[in-house]
């Protein structure tokens, strides 16, 4: 018989942590209001406005800050992929630029290997 290893809570808040904290970072970069910021331009080169580089940085914090919560962690990461989702289309479809699509790829990743740990994680605490 084949014993299931227990999970452990260190591992799992450190992987709560650590995609909060990106996530909470890129999201308050954008509320920068200075006119000769990175995001200020993409987002003009987007053609949505100003507001929607504010609402991205809204929907990443609280997407980082869903993700630290166990019950809310789907919801978090269902926001979060589906922001690096649509960052991928805009560098692929908006600016035609594909190589640019591979942080938030990376990202993407990321947060589908962190969101199958942890679930993974507590299917075992629950067997």
């Amino acid at each position: 018989m084949i014993q299931q290893k227990k999970s452990d809570p260190a591992t799992s808040w450190a992987l709560r942590i650590s995609v909060a904290v990106v996530f909470c970072l890129v999201g308050f970069e954008k509320f920068s209001s200075n006119p000769a910021s990175y995001w200020v331009h993409v987002f003009d080169a987007i053609g949505l406005g100003q507001r929607f580089r504010y609402f991205t940085g809204i929907v990443e914090m609280v997407g980082g800050l869903l993700f630290l919560i166990p019950a809310a962690t789907t919801i978090g990461a269902a926001m979060l992929i589906a922001t690096m989702c649509g960052a991928m289309i805009v560098h692929l479809f908006v600016f035609r630029h594909p190589d640019d699509s591979i942080f938030p790829g990376l990202y993407l990743i990321g947060i589908d290997l962190v969101f199958a740990k942890l679930r993974g994680m507590r299917q075992a605490e629950k067997a």
